[in-house]
């Protein structure tokens, strides 16, 4: 066990992409935005847990039918014209946990990005959420892009994180997706994840396994450092989590919320709402409840001192005080933990488009991938100083890793103000070697 602790303490890396370990073992706390935005804070200690709508950041979205069982897959779509960026997400996160990197990959280079909540998350839908076998998972990949382009689809590069990477690695192992020109994996290695799953029931036990409110929902993946950045949980834990008394995933009350404030704007005549005039939720400790306590203790973190420069974001609704659960049972699904990671440096390895390893720490690769990455086989790129959720913690930074390895290999073209954004320094595996 202390192996695995340290393991997971070198690479803060859960497998799956569950949320982030306990507090304790990652170090580290909650700020406001990591190396990128921060811009849900209205000051230190006056942060605004409110959700926020998706459609701040995606032109659209979409519920796809795949096959005759009655599947429906929802994606979220950003842009029209060039690669298709589809996006995978990690176990218990959903499509929205790319919300900020779609907004920012798009204003870099010319792409149009898909995010997809997959079987079990989010607002999908399917005829048994409850296979989440790595064939089927793969296999989903594939049917919603038949579903949505046919013979008509672009250039495709795959990009999952965590379990997400897992995922994108089998799908493109497996050939599902024709055309595939990339592949590009978030904070998954092989190693890691197989020993750190002996852990994962007990941190999926110490977690809260409900919450009062929305608000204290975003609250609670702020502070208990599943994000770093404040402005990506308002976006993203909605698709975590569900209404308890409707059974819907809590999107569709953030939905509905925003609707109702823009009927009312509309037929008064006025957007202007004060900002005092918002009931908020106390903001001042961890106002998370479970199921068995509703007092969860407060978290040993605090804001950082220089996380007081955002500006205000429009005020936002309040919304009603409601009992909300984790979407998925992440717990039920030990028995497909080990095939998603079992095997898997060698498939990444033996795909043949080109392939990309974006970690968040300095993480002890296993021989096969060492040797690849020093044979060129892939490329590797390390951001260090943030969370597992990468591309939640840092998406800015993220996306011009991304737009740099398209760029790299003549996938799309730059938009005018790409030049701004300087190219990350690669991390050899030399380095890495422990």
């Amino acid at each position: 066990m202390a192996d695995i602790r340290r393991s997971l303490l070198r690479s803060k890396l859960p497998p799956m992409g569950l949320p982030s370990l306990p507090t304790g073992l990652r170090g580290g706390g909650g700020g406001g935005g990591v190396g990128g935005r921060g811009r849900g804070a209205r000051g230190r200690g006056q942060r605004d847990y409110t959700p926020v709508s998706w459609r701040k950041y995606w032109d659209h979205c979409e519920d796809v039918v795949v096959g005759s069982d009655g599947n429906v897959f929802r994606v979220y779509r950003r842009g029209s014209t060039g690669p298709l960026l589809l996006l995978l997400h990690g176990g218990g996160y959903s499509a929205l946990t790319w919300s900020l990197l779609a907004e920012a990959v798009c204003e870099m280079v010319e792409c149009q990005v898909v995010a997809l909540d997959q079987r079990g998350h989010g607002n999908t839908c399917t005829s048994d959420d409850t296979d989440l076998s790595a064939d089927t998972l793969a296999s989903d990949v594939g049917a919603v892009v038949e579903a949505m382009y046919g013979n008509q689809q672009p250039p495709c590069v795959l990009i999952g994180h965590s379990m997400g990477g897992a995922v994108a690695v089998h799908t493109a192992y497996q050939q599902h997706v024709a055309g595939l020109a990339g592949l590009m994996v978030i904070d998954v290695v092989e190693g890691t994840a197989m020993d750190a799953l002996s852990s994962m029931q007990s941190f999926l036990r110490g977690r809260p396994q409900s919450f009062n409110s929305l608000q204290n929902a975003v609250e609670w993946s702020v502070r208990s450092g599943q994000t770093r950045n404040v402005e990506a949980a308002r976006v993203s834990m909605p698709g975590q989590v569900k209404n308890l008394e409707t059974g819907s995933c809590a999107t569709d009350d953030v939905e509905k919320v925003t609707e109702e404030s823009n009927n009312q704007s509309h037929e008064s005549g006025s957007v202007t709402m004060r900002a005092d005039a918002i009931p908020e939720e106390n903001n001042e400790s961890d106002t998370c409840a479970s199921e068995s306590d509703t007092s969860a203790p407060k978290s040993n973190t605090s804001a950082p001192e220089s996380d007081t420069t955002s500006m205000s974001p429009p005020p936002q609704p309040h919304l009603p005080v409601k009992k909300y659960g984790w979407r998925i049972d992440l717990g039920a699904t030990e028995k497909f933990w080990p095939g998603w990671f079992q095997g898997l440096s060698e498939k990444f390895l033996s795909c043949s488009p080109a392939k990309m390893l974006l970690l968040a720490g300095i993480d002890r690769l296993d021989t096969d991938l060492t040797v690849g990455q020093m044979q060129g086989k892939f490329q590797m790129q390390v951001l260090p100083q943030c969370g597992h959720a990468v591309q939640e913690d840092t998406p800015d930074r993220v996306a011009e890793v991304l737009a740099t390895f398209l760029l790299r290999h003549r996938l799309t073209t730059p938009k005018t103000d790409f030049q701004r954004y300087g190219i990350l320094p690669v991390i050899p595996a030399s380095q890495l070697l422990q």
